[in-house]
């Protein structure tokens, strides 16, 4: 089945409930690992390292961005199949969208390729810790460690130590989490204010029902690499937020 036909099996079975697209469950496959399909050219070269910046009227945590202007963010956590990963990338550069992936540091030891592939593809880069692990519940050691060990992965694949931090297994960080992503370099902590809990793996007409519900102008959406029923659900996504006028950006652009 073509995408162009996959679209419009997804949305067959849909219909327009408060503003919003519901598209039926569907299976989508990732791209096998071992080979690579060919992807379209970069929407733009690759000039700059990825350097987190300050944004001095947002908080130390930052959960959405402005209401007034027609955008979003949809971001990623890194991890998984690298083939899903990019099958999620294909979709949103092919509608032309821009995304943050958080990446976790074992991920990129894992698959190092993936890093400079967010980055060539025109998306914002950042860390989502070492190893996944709950980092709210960690000593003040650990999770210095944690976010350094990310940290480093990034800055020695791509020169610098990323865009944004991401808690791990924590929709917001502790005050000390926070003060320590700071002295690690990130002026703020990433959180989000849309969740489509994509990982329990609903289906794809459900991860769509809740992000189409719930995304509004500002809004940052959590989502993940890894799972089929994202990139199934991601195409019907993309165009029923162009439909309404909401662009996905990088969380950067969100901002500035």
């Amino acid at each position: 089945m073509t995408s162009t036909d996959r679209r419009a099996a997804l949305r067959a079975g849909a219909g327009l409930v408060a503003g919003g697209v519901f598209v039926a469950a569907c299976s989508g496959r990732g791209e096998p690992d071992r080979a690579e399909p060919s992807r379209p050219a970069p929407a733009r070269p690759l000039t700059v390292v990825p350097t987190p910046r300050a944004f001095p009227r947002e908080p130390a945590q930052i959960a959405a961005g402005p209401r007034t202007r027609p955008q979003l963010a949809l971001t990623f956590h890194g991890a998984g199949d690298p083939g899903i990963a990019r099958s999620v990338l294909g979709e949103v550069e092919r509608a032309g969208a821009r995304v943050t992936v958080l990446a976790v540091g074992s991920w990129l030891d894992e698959f190092p390729g993936m890093a400079r592939r967010v980055l060539d593809g025109g998306h914002d880069l950042g860390n989502h810790t070492q190893r996944h692990l709950g980092i709210n519940d960690m000593s003040e050691a650990e999770a210095r460690a944690e976010i350094g060990a990310c940290a480093a992965r990034i800055k020695r694949l791509t020169g610098g130590v990323g865009n944004w931090f991401r808690p791990s297994r924590a929709a917001r960080a502790s005050p000390l989490v926070v003060r320590l992503a700071r002295e690690a370099g990130y002026p703020h902590v990433l959180s989000y204010d849309v969740d489509s809990l994509d990982f329990t793996s609903p289906g794809a007409d459900q991860v769509a029902r809740t992000v189409l519900g719930e995304a509004r102008a500002g809004s940052v959406v959590s989502l993940h690499f890894g799972y089929r029923d994202t990139v199934a659900a991601l195409p019907v996504v993309l165009e029923e937020l162009g439909r309404r006028g909401l662009r996905a950006v990088t969380t950067t652009e969100l901002l500035s």
